[in-house]
């Protein structure tokens, strides 16, 4: 029930008091506060509140979860998008609702952060054999070039007729499965990585690559024909972003001594 005050006004026209019920209730605290990594920006979502007297949402960011928060924005709906991250930051967020009459609920309670990356769209790799130089992708500088750079991440294989995702030894490749868009898969999974660093390029399929640097990325693969492979991609600059650590190697070459390659060869 809401907390009223009855304010009594004297009309001397009408010669009669007037009472008007001033609400201080404010909506309840958000909840369930949800992020999408975006390119240079990062969109949150969360559940509607249900009073029939919201008028929108207050946005708060934070560099830490217990930081000082400050409201950069405000939203009708229960969606926002921050325009004014960086990629390879960190940003926390916290969420308020606020009623006609003025009245803001508590922040939400969620523990809710992300870190925006870069992303690019419609690149085409060649079959590493035809086009050698032409086959391989490095997200850190979001180059196309030789399949054997020691910067390449991934690479593309036509081999009899089916098409793989190729990477070195000391580089994961998952296959996520079919994603209707590339912000299905929004956290890099813990287990699970392909044992042959190979996987088959299924067009609509998501893969997470878990690079020799320890970065994460992701790709989805768009169209693929005998001579080369078209995705999407995006890329986390920020090193072991999310959970994972990885050991790097000390010292010596790139081997390709547990590539699938090697066995179809």
């Amino acid at each position: 029930m809401k907390r009223t005050f009855l304010v009594f006004l004297l009309s001397l026209s009408l010669g009669a008091c007037r009472s008007y019920v001033i609400d201080t209730t404010p909506p309840g605290m958000p909840t369930g506060i949800r992020t999408i990594s975006l390119d240079n920006a990062i969109q949150l979502d969360w559940n509607e509140n249900s009073e029939r007297d919201l008028a929108g949402y207050h946005v708060w960011v934070s560099d830490r979860y217990d930081g000082r928060y400050t409201r950069i924005g405000s939203s009708k709906y229960a969606q926002f998008v921050d325009y004014g991250a960086r990629n390879g930051v960190t940003y926390y967020y916290g969420v308020t609702a606020y009623d006609y009459d003025g009245n803001e609920s508590e922040m939400s309670r969620d523990v809710v952060y992300d870190t925006p990356r870069p992303e690019g769209y419609d690149v085409r790799l060649y079959d590493f054999r035809v086009f050698p130089s032409t086959s391989g992708y490095d997200f850190s500088t979001y180059f196309v070039g030789p399949y054997n750079d020691d910067f390449t991440d991934f690479f593309f294989e036509n081999y009899s007729g089916t098409y793989y995702l190729n990477v070195w030894d000391d580089t994961d490749i998952q296959d996520m499965g079919f994603t209707m868009t590339l912000d299905d898969i929004s956290v890099a999974p813990a287990s699970g990585w392909s044992p042959s660093r190979s996987t088959e390029a299924i067009v609509g399929h998501t893969y997470v690559i878990w690079t020799w640097d320890d970065h994460y990325a992701k790709v989805r693969v768009k169209s693929v024909t005998g001579t080369h492979v078209l995705f999407d991609w995006a890329y986390q600059t920020a090193p072991g972003n999310p959970e994972l650590k990885r050991s790097l190697p000390k010292g010596g070459t790139r081997s390709v001594s547990k590539r699938a390659i090697a066995d179809r060869k």
